[in-house]
């Protein structure tokens, strides 16, 4: 594919248009527009009345991905105090950012980042599948502790299928399903892949998926794109499938067949009557279907995310899309999981530039939205860590505009980057840019009401003056996660976003706009959902 040239406008016309995407999304909801002349700093949200504002909501995540070590861990065999400083750094990162997400990889081949009585450690942690951290540490528990001590929820990420790649460095370990089932998985190229026609392969990962949600405090589970692997050439000794580890191959002309002749011979034998593109397809919703009901029926407040291929159906797509068809591929009916309401947001990989007609970002957009008929989250992923890439590279302005034309559109309230290490590296400023401008103020997660629509309790709050601000002890519900302290200087308000595991916490006096005349406090929950403000501070 070949990318057209991005049209950037001047930077009055942006600076303009941009704000109206603010308001046209409700991000700066029940704010006014600054007096001519007046300047606005990081964190500041210019508003009329007494009481405050709406708050910002908008989900800002990143993907952390541990496969080949992506980006986290940075290699193999770091110790435990290594593997910790490096997640501490990529939290504080994104805390430092603004961001209120992170989408970490748990599984990656049908191993673990986690002790698990079902599959082995990862490889990817201490260099051998089966070897756990030295010394010993659980890393998922210190990634979800490390993240909501910074108001940051934790998604944990699982890749449905794959088993084992042909460049894994160690030998597979006695209880990986290779080994401990290998009847329920096939040889396609250099995969070894679940067969999503075997039951037990599905039984396996919805297992491993449903353990997690019981034994963790994560506040999502998420799953990507590789259901049926990507196809290969029919032809011996081909590079195939091996850049999926970290990206999308081309569409072959000649393509290996799945080798589920096993599974599907058996499903024909019991009288099933589907062809067999739809019997894949089948397969791979029953999977969809029993991971959202059995996820909510063992914690109602754990959302479910998707984040499938791209592009949809081609036989639904708007005029000028084209491209390769995970319906066809992949056997992956995104359009009808939506539709079903079997996950509670979707993030489709959008990962090309807005001036690429064939795979324009807002034409996909406006395609998935369109498909939300259940009114699920929409959050976009974007392309990241294209920025600086060898080839094809974005610039950030890329993501930026990006950001702004999902802010544009109400109906998709949110965002994920692939990935991690791109803000981590900065590259070309990137990190800076969206810190200082793009998520200057702080932002809530959208709320997901269709899985709890109680109001949380008033937060018990303290308020004291100090010589440089108000010191505030704050006691809310078990179910709490957030708290949100609101700063009113005149007509400006200063938001911020405080974890609920703080019981003290200090509103410093604005450099700028000097002390609050009047502060406020509301307690969040885990879906999101925000009581009523208190008044704790000067007079409303």
């Amino acid at each position: 594919m070949e990318e057209g040239a991005v049209v950037q406008p001047d930077l009055k016309k942006r600076a303009l248009a941009f704000a109206g995407v603010l308001a046209m999304s409700g991000f700066l909801a029940s704010c006014s527009t600054p007096k001519k002349g007046a300047t606005t700093p990081a964190g500041t949200i210019v508003a009329s009345g007494a009481l405050p504002p709406a708050a910002p909501r908008e989900f800002r995540a990143a993907w952390v991905s541990t496969v080949a070590n992506i980006d986290w861990p940075s290699k193999q065999n770091l110790n435990a105090a290594q593997q910790q400083a490096e997640a501490i750094a990529i939290l504080d990162r994104a805390k430092a950012m603004n961001l209120n997400a992170i989408v970490l990889q748990v599984r990656p081949s049908a191993d673990a980042i986690y002790p698990s009585q079902i599959e082995p450690w990862s490889e990817y942690l201490n260099g051998a599948q089966g070897k756990g951290p030295q010394p010993f540490y659980d890393p998922l528990k210190f990634w979800v502790s490390e993240a909501h001590a910074r108001g940051l929820e934790l998604h944990a990420w699982f890749n449905p299928y794959r088993a084992r790649h042909d460049g894994a460095r160690s030998p597979a370990a006695p209880n990986h399903i290779t080994r401990s089932n290998p009847s329920a998985v096939r040889r396609y190229g250099k995969f070894m892949w679940m067969d999503p026609g075997e039951e037990a392969a599905s039984k396996q990962t919805l297992d491993v998926v449903l353990d997690v949600v019981r034994r963790y405090d994560i506040d999502g589970v998420h799953i990507d794109d590789y259901f049926y692997p990507y196809p290969i050439e029919a032809t011996p000794n081909v590079a195939g499938n091996e850049a999926a580890l970290d990206g999308k191959p081309a569409t072959r002309a000649v393509e290996l067949d799945f080798p589920d002749t096993p599974s599907w011979e058996r499903y024909l034998a019991r009288g099933g009557k589907l062809d067999r593109a739809s019997w894949r397809r089948q397969n791979v919703n029953e999977l969809i279907q029993n991971m959202y009901q059995g996820i909510h029926r063992e914690k109602s407040w754990v959302r479910f995310g998707i984040s499938p291929f791209g592009l949809g159906r081609p036989d639904r797509r708007p005029p000028g899309i084209n491209g390769f068809s995970q319906y066809d591929k992949l056997y992956a009916d995104a359009e009808l999981w939506l539709q079903k309401g079997w996950l509670d947001y979707m993030s489709p990989q959008l990962y090309w530039p807005r001036a690429q007609a064939a795979q324009a970002y807002d034409v996909l957009l406006d395609y998935w939205i369109g498909q939300n008929t259940m009114g699920r989250h929409m959050w976009p992923g974007l392309f990241t860590s294209r920025i600086g890439a060898p080839s094809k590279d974005y610039q950030p302005q890329e993501i930026v505009d990006q950001i702004g034309a999902t802010r544009a559109r109400p109906q998709s309230s949110g965002h994920v980057h692939f990935s991690m290490v791109a803000l981590m590296q900065n590259r070309k400023g990137i990190s800076d840019q969206l810190r200082t401008g793009t998520y200057a103020t702080p932002a809530l997660v959208p709320a997901t009401p269709w899985l709890g629509n109680v109001k949380p309790g008033l937060p018990r709050v303290k308020a004291v003056r100090n010589g440089k601000g108000v010191d505030l002890k704050l006691t809310a519900g078990k179910a709490n996660a957030l708290y949100t302290v609101w700063a009113r200087h005149g007509n400006e308000w200063r938001f911020n976003v405080v974890p609920a595991s703080k019981v003290e916490w200090t509103l410093q006096d604005d450099a700028r706009l000097g002390a609050a005349d009047a502060v406020f406090v509301g307690a969040v929950d885990r879906l999101g959902i925000e009581s009523d403000r208190v008044l704790v501070w000067g007079k409303a």
